[in-house]
């Protein structure tokens, strides 16, 4: 009786703990140690914890059997002690990792830089473009051409390269400009006329 409720104990401490390891969203280190029907298995504080076949990666697992033995990251997303149900998700931090890399590399963007991109997606409010190194940033409809634009079709096509400047970057968010080389170039060529410089 004694060592059933010592074992009892030391069961609700760990389902305890997993409880707050999920709260803190802390990233784990697992070992995969078996492979069973669409997932893997893994163990945390003791705990036997599973991780779907659809949350292992952000890419395509085809088998998973490769997976028996590796190291993985993971995050728990699922606590259940009265169901004995550990669910974690190794996905979810490659999503992170990918998100915190995407958000630094839009933080090193200068406004006022010209870029070349291509249009991946048009909207009726303006285009997207990318602008390489997994970022895409927003030509709004109103900065698509001097003019007035009725549609970004009439301007843009899907797969096309454009010269765009980099007007704003704010909350992980590219805002860019044809229009402003268009300006800038109007600038330049009154300077020109009038022989004072453009700066």
């Amino acid at each position: 009786n004694i060592l059933l409720s010592r074992v009892e104990a030391s069961d609700v401490l760990s389902w305890d703990k997993l409880k707050e390891l999920k709260e803190s969203g802390e990233i784990l280190d697992v070992t995969v140690k078996g492979v069973v029907n669409g997932g893997v298995i893994v163990y945390v504080e003791g705990i036997r914890g599973f991780i779907p076949a659809s949350l292992l990666s952000t890419k395509y697992v085809e088998d998973l059997n490769v997976w028996l033995q590796k190291d993985v990251e993971a995050k728990i997303i699922t606590v259940e002690p009265e169901e004995q149900r550990l669910v974690l998700s190794a996905k979810a931090v490659e999503q992170e990792k990918a998100r915190k890399e995407r958000e630094n590399k839009i933080n090193e963007l200068k406004v006022g830089t010209v870029v070349e991109g291509t249009v991946e997606n048009i909207m009726p409010y303006g285009a997207f473009v990318d602008i390489g190194d997994g970022i895409s940033g927003l030509v709004h409809i109103s900065q698509l051409s001097q003019k007035r634009v009725k549609s970004p079709e009439d301007v843009v096509k899907e797969g096309e390269q454009v010269t765009v400047k980099i007007i704003k970057v704010a909350n992980g968010k590219v805002s860019l400009s044809i229009k402003a080389l268009e300006d800038d170039k109007e600038a330049a060529k009154k300077a020109e006329e009038t022989g004072v410089e453009y700066t």
